[in-house]
């Protein structure tokens, strides 16, 4: 066996990247557009020692979970690596990926997840979802200019107008900008020689209002006979904004920092809910809005909120999740690193005249570990919390030394968003070995006819009852004689000031108690088989032991 021999497959699973997999010979192959059930000839493009890659070159006999796709180039265009698949078994493969990183890599039991995890939200209609395209252009043989989206893993633009995702609107809207650069020679940009003038074009719809928005992303600061193309955009209905973007820059980044407004105004609006939202070229907005408001609302339920509570929403962007929260909570804190983002918060904020919404700019592995730090200076004795932490990070995840804030400000519970369920897990398990328990999983649909999958994850600070028979301040009931050289309080203010470090009664119990110290009966870990209970973090060890040694307790 050898690269380019064909193979015969019968599909038996699919990888996580939407492949199809099948054996032959000994071998496990991984074949993209194959769908479980399918049998298939291919043809192998990559061995390697146990495995290759090989593919898709005729199907002999099709599963009955295979659909035919609705876009001519699907298998061609990196946009949609599942659309041969139907869609209930999408859902299927959604939910499996989420549950399977939770096991592998969060290390939960199977009988846990049982417990906590919830149907994956799917769509009544999974075609024409998007709210948001952006369409690069480019030049054929003949030298016509096309737009479309590029091959997966590449820079070839696939031509399509037509996309099974997208809004109807987009292809009009298309054809008038490529009819224009026909009939007047613009330009398309050429990334080989960073020249020619039309780079991207960029729509965005608003579902609820129809309005439209057309920002042209072009590599230069004037668009010959621009008049003529504004007055055609501007015939199509719901059209609202017309805007250039200028990028200069030999990149692969889209959009460049400067935007010019050509027709209407710079923005459209749109809302999720009751909450009316202001979109620029630059917003970060979810691109599935039905979804979006089916993700918020999960949030919102996971949050338990009652209007008394205290409320971070980190990495909040243009504040969707933060102003949704707004409405049942005392206070909401949205951080975001991005500064057009904040602004456009703020501006979101006052539109729907919400008062208890504050933003702040910068990256939230910084802010709320500097404003846990800060807060406790000016507050000694005192400790900085929040009745919830909502937290939606990128696909990396969260930085550790957030993960530790948000574990040292104890909030009651934890509403975790996830574009990406392998970092979920990690992330999950951090947060669980920590103090936390997983409470309810349930994964969303938010792209369909693509392998990705959020998941919205609830975890709530161990149980009440459990806290109160390792946390309660019981020093002065039930000291022992070595006990009485020193307090739990001064134990707590001699590592604070030589370490700067905040330490629990129940960590200096269990420090003491590697010493063979007697704790006391209250100090005693419950009788309860499902207790769970926090480990003191090796630093802090340390530090209680030296206060141990300077009160000579051991």
């Amino acid at each position: 066996m050898k690269k380019n021999d064909f193979v015969t497959l019968t599909i038996e699973d699919i990888g996580v990247g939407g492949e199809g997999i099948g054996k032959a010979e000994g071998m496990t192959f991984f074949v993209k557009d194959a769908v479980v059930g399918d049998v298939i000839q291919a043809r192998i493009t990559k061995l390697k020692k146990n495995y290759g890659y090989a593919r898709l070159m005729k199907i002999l006999k099709p599963s009955e979970k295979r659909k035919e796709a609705k876009c001519p180039v699907a298998r061609q265009c990196g946009g949609c690596q599942v659309q041969e698949m139907a869609y209930e078994e999408q859902l299927k493969f959604k939910e499996r990926k989420v549950r399977n990183n939770l096991e592998r890599i969060g290390g939960f039991e199977s009988t846990l997840l049982d417990a906590v995890m919830e149907p994956i939200c799917g769509m009544e209609e999974p075609f024409h979802y998007r709210n948001k395209a952006q369409y690069p252009i480019g030049t054929d043989r003949d030298g016509n200019p096309v737009a479309g989206f590029y091959a997966g893993r590449t820079h070839q633009i696939i031509p399509n107008t037509v996309c099974a995702l997208g809004k109807e609107i987009n292809t009009e809207v298309l054809n008038i900008v490529l009819e224009f650069m026909k009939e007047f020679h613009v330009t398309a940009y050429d990334e080989g020689t960073g020249t020619g003038l039309f780079r991207h074009v960029l729509i965005r719809s608003g579902f609820k209002t129809g309005e439209i928005m057309v920002c042209l992303i072009v590599n230069g600061t004037q668009i010959p006979h621009v008049e003529t193309l504004t007055e055609r955009l501007t015939k199509l209905p719901g059209m609202t904004s017309i805007t250039m973007n200028i990028n200069c820059e030999n990149t692969n980044v889209i959009m460049g920092k400067e935007i010019r407004l050509l027709w209407g105004q710079e923005y459209i609006t749109d809302y999720i809910g009751e909450i009316k939202y202001q979109i620029s070229p630059l917003s970060f907005y979810q691109v599935n809005p039905v979804q979006t408001e089916v993700l918020y609302g999960l949030a919102c339920e996971y949050a338990g909120l009652t209007g008394q509570e205290t409320v971070w929403d980190l990495y909040c962007g243009i504040g969707t999740i933060s102003l949704f929260l707004a409405q049942k909570a005392k206070q909401v804190y949205g951080v975001e690193i991005i500064p057009q983002a904040i602004e456009d918060a703020r501006k979101n904020a006052e539109i729907n005249g919400i008062t208890n919404a504050e933003f702040y700019v910068g990256k939230a592995e910084e802010v709320l570990p500097d404003y846990y730090r800060k807060y406790e200076e000016s507050n000694p004795g005192s400790r900085a919390h929040a009745d919830v932490i909502v937290v939606d990070p990128p696909r990396k995840g969260c930085d550790e030394t957030l993960l530790e804030t948000m574990v040292n400000m104890e909030p009651d519970r934890i509403v975790y968003v996830s574009c990406d369920s392998a970092t979920l897990a990690r992330d999950l398990k951090y947060l669980c070995e920590n103090g936390y328990e997983l409470k309810k999983v349930r994964p969303a649909d938010m792209f369909p006819m693509t392998v990705h999958v959020e998941t919205v994850v609830l975890l709530s600070k161990l149980n009440t009852k459990q806290h109160i028979e390792v946390e309660l301040n019981l020093d002065e009931l039930d000291l022992t004689a070595a006990e009485s050289k020193a307090t739990y309080d001064e134990i707590k203010a001699y590592v604070l000031e030589k370490y700067g470090l905040k330490v629990s009664s129940l960590y200096i119990s269990q420090v003491k108690r590697k010493c063979g110290l007697d704790v006391g009966q209250n100090y005693n870990l419950s009788k309860k088989e499902d207790a769970k209970v926090p480990q003191c973090p090796p630093e802090k060890e340390a530090a209680i032991m030296d206060a141990l040694k300077h009160f000579h307790m051991v």
